[in-house]
């Protein structure tokens, strides 16, 4: 007996100094924390140096970023509980399915603790060395305790790109010594800032969306794992003190009392550790939990408790002087997110029982009870090529869907917000909400989000039939659907020995994908102005045609690049043997023009906005896999027809001498996209023919009847923060191809404009256009009727409005065929 305990006091002690034995980050990276930024690389090896030394880590490589920096995230907990991490993982994923666990039934809490989203909110990256230090060399005496009820999972970097970028600048500009004068230049980036990714999108908007490679990825693994608390660390301006939860108003009504609680007994703890410090914090302000795409919102639509913790620190550098006069400091605020992570670990593991009951509950809950009023939404296959896009990110969310069946139903139109009936169609898209995963889909899918507070965060609405541009109805009644699977058009395979030509359909961007791989093969490609009928088969506006002849000038083999391409994108070509149509015109007709490949620049710089280009960026490269230059404003006055042939122009505000240049490359058969605020940069240069639509304030308006303690809030009656409106189109328009007789935009301002006197009034709102989403009565009332989207001819060229972001955060769905039509259609 006394030789075992021997033995045990022994092994205790060596690894109480294998412990002591650890580098600190300062030893390891030579310098002390908060003295300098630490390039992600290193940050990355002080993270592989610890796990190999001590044997309760252990990370996880979930992948790239666009840059090719490391993913990855750290498991650390007690040495019971990494014996068996998968079980407690396992376990810990059957509890989010409605499952019972297996095994053990003594299942920790698991805490997930993301640092840096925003690459310029760079002292949380710094602070998860200290946080991860601490777990493992077991410095302070309580961590043991608290490991063996929480697993703690740590992600250093969630940008690595956009830290990467702001710590490459900051050093390029910093001296010897932190210059604290907040007018020195290492307190103001360039554009477009370290805060976005490599395309220049906010990853803390993202998560729901999933459109970009690092949100892809990071989602993959949470959904693995499914942890009971998420915490979500920041920085804001370095004029504002630390803020924790719990969160402001509006907070959503899915949300749960206990989600709520928790919330509040955490920030109660943080407290008492910043209380000690005289440290200045605040809660219930500002940040709310409402848009369902933030690193808080996410997790709690997925059961977890999900925070938001806010040092002040933007634009600090490695010291600044505030407005108080006090100098905060990167070890400051190190020091400050320190604190509320090993707080928060505290409260973690004081509740971890509690915890694991209440996520037990959760999804219990959601699969015998519907979270909001309706139990199922059906979505109508109106576009088969959106609705899968739709498919395709409810299965990356783990959202449960079937398809069609043979039935009669009565629910909410989302397009007349009636109730009416309907029949369910063989592949329309069903989402019962008795499932794990109900209430982040009834928050996704709900109709009319409720709002208790208007001073919200972000928008306000963002239900998916709305983004994706498809009908859908949302019933009471609980339905399930019949099929796994959408059922394909099998369509006509290529079988004329000698075809007159060719034709494919245009309803979504794979298809814009295959004239791109045809134009490319040099294949000319024409398009149906109008529809027309061939073989007793309708053919829409739209179709594409590849004439045989025309090509076998070029392509003496024109059958078998048809076949290569069709086999490549998985898609089938109609041949047809006569260019005689049944009904419409002829395939001689000047309603067949040929499509030119465009030559696309795009204009980026510091009166652009760098999330507008980033949208732009990714569409082409990343989904359209179609080439795009960029260039400077500067550069404006230099455009050739023979490189450029069509010009984006994203929200921004322009230069009035950069646009004067355009009116002669315009002239001559150039066609310029301008999105958003670009519009309002334009008006009243030639050849620009818009205007805005003037709106005068009622009298009784403004800040009349608002009190003081409001000042902090928005004047209620000019408040728009992103509303859908419903857009009346013009479906003989080349530019509405595929999109129905309306298109539902994302209103984020107040700006419309007066219809064309000369071109193409296509998108218009209309009386009662409001569908969703807080608008002030000002708003409203000016949102009342006038010009969205138009097409001007100018002499050779074309010039195209679109008021509105038409690729907002990549998943305005059907936003892309808009652009997309723009970009090849319009000539």
């Amino acid at each position: 007996m006394k030789k075992t305990l021997l033995s045990l006091f022994f092994l205790f002690f060596c690894l109480g100094v294998a412990n002591a034995q650890i580098k600190s980050p300062e030893a390891f990276l030579g310098y002390p924390l908060g003295s300098r930024f630490t390039p992600h690389t290193q940050i990355i090896a002080y993270f592989k140096y610890l796990a190999a030394e001590n044997q309760q880590i252990r990370l996880i490589d979930y992948g790239k970023t666009y840059e090719h920096r490391e993913l990855m995230v750290a498991v650390i907990s007690s040495k019971e509980n990494m014996d068996r991490l998968d079980e407690i993982r396992k376990n810990n994923l059957a509890l989010s399915r409605a499952g019972d666990p297996i095994g053990n039934d003594k299942q920790p809490a698991i805490l997930w603790l993301s640092y840096n989203v925003h690459g310029n909110e760079a002292s949380s990256s710094e602070t998860s060395m200290k946080v991860l230090y601490t777990l493992a060399s077991g410095t302070v005496a309580q961590t043991s305790d608290w490991l063996k009820n929480t697993v703690v999972v740590i992600d250093p970097c969630l940008n690595p790109d956009g830290r990467e970028r702001f710590v490459n600048y900051f050093t390029s500009v910093s001296g010897a010594q932190p210059n604290a004068n907040p007018d020195a230049r290492e307190h103001s980036e360039p554009w477009p800032r370290g805060r976005v990714n490599h395309y220049y999108f906010d990853l803390n908007r993202d998560w729901a969306w999933q459109s970009q490679i690092e949100t892809r990825q990071r989602l993959a693994l949470y959904h693995q794992w499914m942890p009971e608390v998420h915490v979500d660390f920041h920085e804001q301006g370095y004029n504002n003190p630390y803020y924790f939860a719990p969160a402001a108003e509006p907070v959503h009504q899915d949300i749960t009392p206990f989600q709520r609680e928790f919330q509040v007994i955490a920030g109660k703890n943080n407290a008492k550790y910043f209380d000690e410090n005289g440290w200045q914090y605040f809660t219930k302000e500002r940040f709310d939990l409402l848009y369902p795409s933030y690193g808080d919102t996410y997790p709690l639509y997925n059961g977890a408790i999900g925070m938001t913790y806010e040092q002040g620190g933007i634009g600090a550098g490695l010291a600044v002087v505030t407005a108080s006069g006090d100098t905060l400091t990167l070890a400051n605020r190190i020091n400050h997110h320190y604190t509320t992570s090993m707080a928060t670990l505290e409260t973690v593991s004081n509740y971890s029982a509690k915890l694991v009951t209440e996520f037990k509950q959760y999804f219990k809950q959601a699969m015998t009870s519907s979270p909001g009023q309706y139990k199922t939404y059906v979505v109508k296959a109106d576009n088969l090529s959106r609705l899968k896009k739709m498919a395709d990110l409810l299965t990356a969310n783990h959202i449960d869907y079937a398809f069609g069946g043979e039935k009669t139903l009565s629910g909410l139109s989302f397009q007349s917000k009636k109730t009416v009936s309907f029949k369910l169609g063989r592949n329309d898209l069903v989402i019962n909400m008795k499932q794990p995963a109900a209430v982040l889909a009834d928050v996704l899918f709900e109709p009319q989000t409720k709002v208790t507070d208007s001073n919200t965060y972000d928008i306000t609405a963002w239900a998916l039939p709305y983004a994706y541009g498809l009908n859908a109805y949302a019933c009471k009644e609980s339905v399930s659907g019949a099929f796994s699977k959408i059922e394909e058009e099998n369509g006509n395979p290529v079988t004329a020995l000698k075809p007159y030509a060719w034709i494919l359909p245009w309803n979504g961007l794979e298809d814009a994908r295959v004239l791109i791989a045809l134009q490319r093969a040099n294949v000319k490609v024409r398009m149906a102005e109008q529809g027309f009928t061939t073989g007793g088969k309708v053919y829409v506006e739209g179709s594409l045609l590849v004439y045989r002849l025309e090509n076998e000038g070029i392509n003496k083999d024109i059958t078998a690049k048809i076949a290569v391409v069709s086999k490549e994108f998985n898609t089938t070509f109609t041949s047809i043997s006569t260019g005689y149509v049944e009904k419409g015109k002829d395939f001689g007709s000047t309603v067949y023009p040929v499509i030119p490949a465009p030559k696309v620049t795009l204009v980026s710089g510091d009166h652009v906005s760098a999330q507008a280009v980033g949208e732009v960026w990714h569409f082409f490269e990343q989904e359209l896999h179609y080439p795009l230059n960029i260039i400077p404003e500067r550069n404006l006055g230099y455009l050739d027809l023979s490189t450029t042939t069509v010009l984006i122009l994203p929200d921004g505000e322009y230069m009035r001498n950069n646009i004067e240049k355009l009116e002669d490359w315009i002239n001559r058969g150039g066609k310029v996209i301008l999105m958003e605020d670009a519009i309002s940069s334009v008006i009243g240069i030639k050849p620009f023919d818009i205007k805005k639509k003037e709106f005068s304030l009622p009298t009784d308006s403004g800040n009349v009847s608002r009190m003081y303690r409001e000042k902090d809030h928005d004047n209620l009656a000019d408040a728009i923060p992103g509303a859908i409106y419903k857009v009346s189109l013009d479906k003989s328009h080349p530019l509405t191809l595929a999109l129905g007789d309306f298109y539902y935009t994302l209103k984020t301002d107040d700006k419309i404009y007066e219809p064309l006197k000369a071109g193409w009034n296509v998108g218009m709102l209309k009386s009662n256009a409001y569908v969703a989403g807080v608008v002030g009565k000002n708003i409203q009332k000016k949102l009342s009727s006038g010009l969205i989207f138009g097409v001007q001819p100018a002499q050779r060229g074309n010039i195209i409005y679109f008021s509105g972001d038409v690729l907002f955060r990549s998943f305005w769905e059907s936003g892309k065929q808009l652009f997309t039509n723009a970009l090849f259609l319009i000539n």
